[in-house]
């Protein structure tokens, strides 16, 4: 899809990046063209299209005055309006160059490949939901084919998620998602390891249990294992998430408004799918095990109900006061279990609280842990992809919200501060290096969101891979 070139065919698309509105004058175009893009430069825009009919033109302007972080993304921005347009007049071929020695030419690249995303299996006619572009050329003799490998990785991760995310229940039960899982290992290279319920029911994991027994579907545990030859660290890094394929709610059932998103509630287990195949793809030396707790959450069968007390695969005995505070109750399985690797550090990701997006809105991730300087560095990828992340305090004052009188603990605190609470439930079961993600604000959108598209983001695909390829970071 991408490939480097040292030369263009001027009568194909071109994208021009420029730094300083003087190079428009030094652009392959006509006279006229140039003086229309001088004006429209000059009217404070930052994107011009010059449309030829058999081709596209565009100038793309990176504003000196911004941040650099906040520059690249609105180059992607500006990527997902080429890849409209393209799209809009079918064509196939796209050209970049990039003026300022290739400092955007693979954010842009990016963004169109994700542009052109669609989830579209369920149309009768699936080609006209397609985009016709087929091949991005990228002008330059600084980038490498392993800078193009790693964006192809990644873009497919992403595009992985997504599908996965998109699935309907009625076509991706806990079940059909471990299959999913074991095709998508076989087909990039990692090992996959699929417990059912019966192993489940040996290993106690009461949490994951409990939220399945409202399910006529059984319950999985999937376990994905990237173990390169030659991988720079001996202990894995263990990514953790959170499969629920719908969510009602349970017994503590959802308000219509609430329900009709919630095959949204697998994103973070769709992320650590796509995180380890983009992984495998790009041939990344790091040992990494992802561990998916899977199930749906119904009112239905012998479902579990407010007061039951649960013990979990840990041994710790859980007081559930609301069966939709459930994610946390299958993710404290997994983080119990994900103690058997001794992890080099853990990181867990869910649509966990609607109370993160209350705190931080739906653009942003809330991030917390106990491991500083891990935090930082995924602090610093979420800027550079334009991820990004907003700390919250797990503060010890958080956990008295969890003393219950009958159990170990209980599965929900207060009203106030819910997103620090559910971490501190999930610290709860952790004794290593640890990290939670709750993706809950930016892991689905309902209308098209530039470059990230509608339904299922994959957020978490490219924060976490430029976090781990980075693996100077991970100590």
């Amino acid at each position: 899809m991408i490939k480097i070139t040292d030369k263009y065919v001027i009568e194909e698309s071109i994208a021009y990046i420029i730094t300083d509105k003087a190079q428009v004058n030094d652009l392959q175009l006509s006279k006229t063209e140039i003086d229309y893009a001088n004006k429209m430069i000059e009217n404070k825009s930052d994107f011009v299209h010059i449309n030829s009919f058999y081709k596209s033109s565009f100038i793309v302007l990176a504003k000196a005055e911004k941040e650099k972080n906040s520059r690249t993304e609105e180059i992607r921005n500006s990527a997902f309006k080429a890849a409209a347009i393209m799209s809009e007049q079918k064509q196939e071929i796209l050209n970049i160059i990039d003026l300022s020695n290739d400092l955007y030419s693979l954010a842009f690249a990016e963004a169109v490949m994700l542009s052109k995303y669609s989830f579209n299996k369920y149309f009768k006619d699936k080609a006209e939901k397609e985009s016709t572009l087929k091949e991005i050329k990228i002008v330059s003799s600084n980038l490498s084919d392993k800078d193009i490998k790693e964006t192809e990785a990644v873009v497919a991760g992403v595009c992985h998620a997504r599908d996965i995310v998109n699935e309907p229940v009625s076509h991706m039960t806990a079940k059909k998602l471990s299959e999913e899982i074991e095709e998508l290992g076989k087909k990039y290279g990692f090992k996959t390891e699929i417990l059912d319920k019966g192993k489940i029911e040996s290993l106690k994991m009461g949490g994951l249990l409990a939220v399945n027994r409202g399910s006529v579907e059984p319950p999985t545990f999937s376990i994905l294992q990237w173990e390169p030859e030659n991988a720079v660290n001996t202990e894995p890094i263990v990514l953790v998430g959170k499969g629920l394929v719908f969510d009602t709610g349970g017994i503590n059932l959802k308000p219509s408004g609430s329900l009709e998103t919630m095959k949204c509630d697998k994103s973070g287990a769709a992320t650590v799918v796509g995180v380890i195949c983009a992984l495998a793809q790009a041939n990344i030396p790091l040992k990494v095990t992802g561990l998916i707790p899977a199930t749906d959450n119904r009112p239905g069968n012998n479902a579990y109900v407010p007061q039951d007390i649960i013990t979990m695969f840990d041994g710790t005995t859980v007081e559930v006061l609301n069966t939709d505070a459930e994610g946390r109750m299958i993710l404290a399985d997994a983080l119990a279990y994900a103690k058997k690797y001794n992890p080099q550090l853990v990181i867990d990701l869910a649509t966990l609280t609607g109370a993160a997006v209350v705190a931080i809105g739906e653009s942003a991730t809330a991030v917390m842990g106990n491991t500083p300087s891990h935090i930082a560095g995924l602090k610093e990828s979420g800027f550079e992809v334009w991820e990004r992340l907003v700390e919250l305090p797990l503060w010890e004052d958080y956990a008295e919200q969890l003393k219950s009188s009958v159990a170990d603990i209980k599965n929900i605190g207060s009203r106030w501060g819910g997103a620090i609470t559910a971490g501190k439930f999930l610290e709860h079961f952790t004794d290593y290096k640890w990290v939670h993600l709750d993706i809950a604000g930016p892991a689905f959108t309902e209308k098209k969101d530039s470059y990230r598209g509608q339904g299922g983001t994959g957020v978490g695909v490219r924060l976490l891979f430029d976090f781990l390829k980075k693996n100077k970071r991970i100590a």
